[in-house]
């Protein structure tokens, strides 16, 4: 196992916020070594945070039901409060523990394209802390990994974005995420490099008809054809 050393602080306005002053040690452990799900499941339910690789790009994940480990989500990438953070789940059926009153819509879009690069925007489930998200919804998706999946179906659902500083390039592999994260999260799980290397499409299925957030792997026609 690796292992890389950092300080970091990033600015709030005109303040700036000094975390972890003397850096914490980031572990990089791939994912062919025996007992990897272990030692990930024991820093997720200390609270701290693991970068590991999903269908589109390296995801950096905090268990989603603790607040505190998701704040340090924004806190470590330097991202405002203000974007939310989409939630990963194991199985179809853990929609249900994040999001309430699903539209039959969003039902068929989750049918044909979960597991895969498709995020859907819900109403949230109040049992959601606030650090995931200041608006009623939430950003939920079901990657197409087997790392992912594995670290999901023993975790529970995850808070997770990309595993990059904001307004950098989206990583890869884990080399890319200890680029800009060594020093500031304490495991990488290397899996490889990741197959999508783009970020998912992100969907509103809130309203009558569906709402393009963000332009990804699946295409707005071939959402707006389910709807």
């Amino acid at each position: 196992m690796d292992t890389c050393r950092g300080a970091y602080a990033w600015l709030d306005g005109e303040r700036t916020v000094f975390l972890l002053a003397e850096g914490i040690e980031t572990h990089l452990l791939s994912v062919q070594t025996e007992g990897w799900l272990a030692q990930a499941l024991t820093v997720l339910r200390e609270g701290g945070l693991v970068a590991f690789p999903t269908d589109t790009v390296y995801g950096l994940g905090a268990l989603a039901f603790d607040n505190a480990a998701v704040e340090r989500i924004y806190w470590v990438k330097g991202r405002s409060t203000e974007k939310a953070i989409p939630v990963l789940i194991g199985e179809v059926d853990d929609l249900a523990q994040v999001a309430i009153e699903i539209p039959p819509a969003a039902q068929r879009l989750a049918a044909r394209f979960w597991p895969g690069p498709l995020t859907l925007v819900l109403p949230k489930h109040p049992r959601l802390p606030p650090a995931i998200s200041a608006m009623p919804t939430v950003g939920v998706r079901l990657p197409d990994h087997p790392v992912a999946r594995a670290l999901l179906g023993a975790a529970g659902p995850l808070a997770v974005t990309s595993a990059n500083l904001t307004g950098q390039s989206s990583p890869v592999t884990a080399s890319e995420v200890l680029e800009q994260l060594g020093g500031r999260i304490p495991l990488v799980l290397d899996g490889g490099v990741t197959p999508g290397g783009i970020p998912s499409t992100v969907v509103d299925c809130c309203g009558d008809s569906p709402r393009l957030l963000r332009a990804g792997p699946i295409p707005l026609e071939a959402i707006e054809s389910l709807w």
